[in-house]
């Protein structure tokens, strides 16, 4: 492991790790009203992640996700931007964070089937009275077309509903005892449909936003009737979030686009409120028409790293807005490596360079990378005079 040397302007580490304190012991009352011993950690790292309640328990449908979604990036946005969501009604404050463990995998895979109808609804219950079984009929995307020409049935035949995620938020009944306060429900939507010709030919199409919103809002009421005769679940509020992954081949991630707050008791999705979200890598055509003066601003810094030094392969950003506004910058750096004194040197300039072009009301990272792995990184939080800067060596 790379030991970390900080530049002396900025936080110098220690050999030596935090104290966190003791933890606290708690009983969490579980879905079957049995009770189990757990670790409430006294340390959080940020007011920005909930704590989670000890030994972690993994969710029931866990790895599920990197299965149904189409890149890594939409995997992790999905999964931290549905904390984020939780937190407008479960606040880091008072709820602690547990996996999913309610809906099992099982319940989850069929749940993001398709409809079946006719023959091959025949075919299924036929398939499972075979084997001694029932056949429960639960997709929640829509059937097939019932169009006349295989062709057209493809086309007209998307798979809306991607992936299903379950959160759970714990709150404290009494000093020593924890129990479910509430559920986060993530249903991530896809964005464009991927459909064959009949002979053989890949073709896809966009879906648009309004029919996808529809469909998804459609989708949330039928899980929730579902989701209120799981037991353990009959009662509690319910957060529902529409997630809209991007294309298999973007090198941004998708973003959240609506939310609703089922409150406890309630068998009814209400109201929906969007949500405005957006990521754009700088340089790019898209950020530039989107965001013409964070743009320019970007590559300015780009032009200066350019022009002082030659030894390294692009700047590229990711950028984050909410609400149209500019949140958070990630910058990564990678070079050619030809010795400490050079990167102390680039990282020294570029650390100049953050604070001369970009605001500090927005969440700045830099990675300066090599072939060797990590060679330097900025960090500068909203409001914060002075970077943080590490050297690693």
């Amino acid at each position: 492991m790379k030991r970390i040397m900080a530049l002396a302007s900025c936080l110098l580490l220690t050999a030596c790790a935090p104290s966190f304190g003791e933890p606290e012991e708690i009983v969490q009352e579980t879905e079957d009203e049995s009770k189990e011993q757990a670790i409430i950690p006294k340390y959080n790292i940020s007011d920005s992640y909930y704590k989670m309640i000890l030994p972690f328990k993994e969710g029931e449908a866990r790895g599920l996700v990197t299965e149904r979604l189409n890149t890594r990036l939409d995997i992790d946005e999905f999964e931290t931007g549905l904390m984020r969501i939780a937190q407008s009604t479960f606040s880091t404050e008072n709820y602690l964070y547990q996996e999913g463990q309610y809906l099992k995998e099982d319940t989850i895979r069929s749940w993001l089937s398709r409809k079946l109808t006719g023959e091959r609804l025949e075919k299924a219950q036929k398939d499972a009275k075979d084997e001694d079984e029932t056949f429960s009929n639960l997709g929640l995307n829509p059937p097939e077309s019932t169009a006349k020409t295989e062709d057209e049935r493809n086309e007209e035949s998307p798979i809306y509903l991607a992936h299903m995620l379950e959160h759970n938020y714990l709150i404290r009944k009494d000093e020593s005892t924890v129990e479910l306060g509430g559920v986060v429900i993530g249903l991530a939507l896809n964005s464009v449909h991927y459909y064959r010709q009949e002979a053989g030919y890949p073709r896809e199409r966009e879906i648009d936003r309004k029919e996808l919103q529809a469909q998804g809002e459609r989708i949330a009421q039928e899980a929730l009737t579902r989701i209120r005769s799981t037991k353990g679940l009959e009662k509690v509020p319910i957060v529902f979030a529409l997630y809209e992954q991007e294309a298999k081949s973007s090198i941004v991630p998708g973003n959240f686009i609506a939310s609703t707050v089922v409150k406890e008791n309630s068998n009814s999705v209400g109201g929906w409120e969007s949500i405005d979200e957006e990521y754009f890598f700088f340089p790019s055509p898209e950020g530039t028409e989107a965001y013409r003066d964070d743009a320019t601003m970007f590559n300015r810094f780009k032009t200066d790293v350019d022009e002082f030094f030659p030894n390294y392969t692009g700047v590229i950003g990711k950028a984050y807005y909410k609400d149209g506004e500019f949140q958070e910058l990630k910058i990564e750096i990678p070079m050619q490596f030809y010795g400490k004194a050079e990167v102390i040197a680039f990282t020294q300039f570029a650390t100049g360079k953050v604070m001369e072009y970009f605001p500090d009301y927005i969440s700045l990272e830099v990675n300066i990378t090599s072939t060797s792995g990590q060679e330097a990184l900025i960090l500068r939080k909203p409001g914060q005079e002075t970077p943080t800067v590490h050297i690693y060596k």
